[in-house]
């Protein structure tokens, strides 16, 4: 009997899905949206190109916020950083969610507007 490889408990397409939907959790925990697909990436990338190519495509994303969200900053005081703020927030739920439907079905979704720091 084959069986599929696990990781942390699950099978590759489940886990690649709670990689892009563990972004979420800075709503809940400020910070750990970056740190907790950072660390699921790194721990079993070289163990499967699947979960490498979501995570490499996760932090594309997460990167290009944080450069986004820093240039929302900025225009703040022109009131449209403010409404870009709540565009961006918006764009990263339904970003990840898209991504996380696509990845448990076994599909890589690259996010639209994130930049290519990682080449998948």
């Amino acid at each position: 009997m084959n069986q599929e490889p696990q990781y942390w408990g699950m099978p590759v397409n489940t886990y690649c899905m709670l990689l892009h939907l563990s972004q979420l959790s800075s709503f809940l925990i400020p910070g750990l949206g970056l740190v907790l697909p950072a660390l699921m990436w790194a721990l079993n990338k070289d163990k499967n190109e699947q979960i490498d190519q979501h995570g490499k495509v996760t932090l594309n994303w997460l990167i290009s916020a944080v450069i986004y969200g820093f240039v929302c900053f900025i225009l703040w005081w022109l009131l449209i950083g403010a409404l870009a703020f709540v565009l961006l927030a918006i764009l990263n739920v339904i970003f990840a969610v898209m991504a996380a439907i696509r990845a448990n079905d076994g599909e890589l979704w690259p996010y639209p507007l994130s930049i290519r720091f990682f080449k998948v």
